[in-house]
């Protein structure tokens, strides 16, 4: 099972699950746990091979990565838990998770919040996991890791992210690496779905005004999904909830409220 922390609430029966994205682990959440527990409880995931996750890693997950595989890993905690429903706060790939899991599992899924989403790759995505599936055996993955992450987050207000992503990458095996990007194979006709498919779940898109690879095709699917919002955040790159960790706590919180108070009888 995965590697996971939870802050339970002293009324609250809501629950909120952060799900990171590749490179990462649960620690990138560090600027909203003070803020989100004092309105729900929470529930912190480190996914397959990350953060606590990546201890026995061959033992304790023998399936093949897929986004399905890693989404019943996801599954198995709440299971665990025994959350019925829980709000999914998710960033850059694991907002990829979260709207799998929605799709296999909807009843499970009180709302989504996208961080940084990613609902297609532009020509510059293309040709970066090209590149990386040539060279992802020959050179050390952090060398590829941090220059993806200057490509995604090349301005200078988006240092702290890229050191924070890069740092956390640095925790990972070269073998690990190659297993999550293997999934790039299968990332296309997978995000080509999402993005034709309404879902019809309350979905509240956090993107970055300066998060160029993403978020233009994220106004695109905001416009065209019933339930779907977009909030834009100002001088803001990939990683929202790292660079603009107010801004984006506020507005969080205030939308998971209201649909708290939208769902009293």
């Amino acid at each position: 099972m995965l590697n996971y922390n939870k802050y339970l609430h002293e009324t609250s029966s809501s629950w909120v699950t952060f799900v990171h994205g590749a490179g990462g682990s649960s620690s990138i959440w560090y600027k909203q746990i003070k803020e989100f527990k004092k309105h729900f409880n929470v529930l912190l995931l480190d996914l397959r091979g990350h953060g606590g996750s990546k201890t026995n890693i061959k033992a304790a997950f023998s399936d093949r990565y897929t986004f399905d595989s890693i989404t019943n890993d996801i599954l198995e905690v709440i299971d665990h838990e025994k959350v019925a429903r829980s709000h999914f706060i998710g960033i850059s790939l694991g907002t990829i998770l979260i709207r799998n899991l929605a799709e296999k599992h909807p009843h499970r899924v009180e709302s989504m919040v996208m961080g940084g989403a990613i609902m297609k790759l532009n020509l510059r995505s293309q040709i970066l996991m090209k590149l990386g599936v040539f060279l992802k055996s020959v050179v050390p993955y952090i060398w590829l890791y941090r220059f993806f992450a200057f490509v995604i987050m090349p301005n200078k207000n988006h240092k702290e992210s890229r050191l924070l992503f890069v740092r956390e990458a640095k925790k990972l095996y070269q073998k690990e690496f190659i297993r999550w990007f293997k999934l790039t194979s299968e990332i296309n006709p997978l995000l080509r779905f999402f993005r034709t498919a309404d879902i019809k779940i309350p979905t509240l898109y956090v993107m970055g005004e300066e998060d160029y690879l993403f978020l233009p095709s994220i106004r695109k699917v905001a416009s065209a999904h019933s339930l779907s919002e977009l909030f834009v955040v100002a001088d803001c790159g990939h990683v929202v909830n790292v660079e603009q960790p107010l801004l984006f706590n506020e507005t969080v919180i205030a939308y998971l409220n209201g649909m708290e108070r939208r769902q009293l009888p």
